[in-house]
């Protein structure tokens, strides 16, 4: 196969989130702090005459139109008049519906490789607005790093990146409904009035984030809920903070809980500590696709 694109596409973890009020087209508006993570699913693009057939490492995943790299590949198609096809391979080590926006990686990487396959020559803007499309992550899963988002989180503000840090990345078999979690009585929402786009609450978030204070920086407002209901996870957050991590939360609407730790031996000290759960002893990343 000579005309063949491979990328990875990299998780992500809030380090921040907070959710604020409803919007009139159903989703809420959040706060958060992005940041990619060396964990990486690999996407392998070629060309094919026609059509689009996706194939997985993870036979357990659905490799049918709902999936999200075939949604991506059929709006390009749709959205440019494209008739060209693409053979598509899809190497998983992100878990699935982890709060690690594995899914909305793959998408974006997709976009990138098929625009690049087909020479469509699409602008990153163009593929933000596709892939906000897809998913509320997925824009973001275009550029990653360290990034401010509002809106759906669509809304993105490049930080400072941050200083390469090792986490620690728990992964329970635990399943969480994130539409539950957003319509749960438990999920309080900041009722502060943004100022120049940002409530005083983030903006203390993003003054911590600056100084290297992770405590004060780390914070996600899901876990009330999302505690309640899988208490394992407030467990988890518990034990990595017992372990020496200077700071744990859950990413997204979870299961995934992170601990910041000051070092790989400390992250992998914490790791073990951790066990029988699966882990990832991860390094913070500056981008969220790579060609490789």
């Amino acid at each position: 196969m000579t005309n063949m694109l491979t990328f990875q596409s990299h998780a992500k973890i809030n380090l921040y989130l907070d959710v604020l009020d409803r919007r009139p087209d159903g989703f809420h508006n959040i706060e958060t702090i992005f940041q990619t993570v060396s964990l990486a699913d690999e996407l392998t693009v070629a060309e094919a005459p026609s059509g689009v057939v996706l194939t997985c490492s993870r036979p357990d995943l659905d490799c049918g139109p709902g999936n999200l790299v075939c949604r991506a590949a059929a709006l390009l198609l749709a959205r440019t008049g494209c008739v060209r096809g693409a053979r598509i391979h899809l190497e998983k080590h992100i878990p699935v519906a982890a709060g690690l926006a594995g899914g909305s990686g793959n998408a974006a990487a997709a976009l990138d490789a098929l625009n690049r396959l087909w020479k469509l020559g699409l602008t990153p803007a163009q593929l933000q607005a596709f892939g906000l499309d897809l998913g509320s992550d997925v824009p973001y899963c275009l550029v990653g790093g360290t990034q401010g988002a509002t809106g759906r989180g669509e809304q993105l503000v490049p930080l400072p990146p941050v200083p390469q840090t090792w986490c620690v990345l728990a992964h329970p078999p635990i399943q969480v409904s994130t539409a539950a979690v957003y319509h749960s009585p438990r999920l309080f929402r900041n009722t502060e009035t943004p100022s120049a786009g940002r409530t005083r609450t983030f903006q203390r978030a993003l003054d911590a984030l600056s100084a290297g204070d992770w405590a004060q920086a780390v914070f996600n407002r899901m876990e009330t809920p999302v505690f309640e209901q899988h208490p394992d996870l407030e467990t988890l957050k518990c034990r990595l903070l017992e372990a020496g991590c200077v700071a744990a939360a859950m990413s997204g609407s979870g299961p995934t809980v992170f601990g910041i730790c000051s070092s790989r031996e400390q992250a992998e000290r914490a790791a073990e500590a951790l066990a029988p759960y699966a882990t990832s002893v991860v390094k913070t990343v500056d981008t969220a696709l790579r060609a490789v």
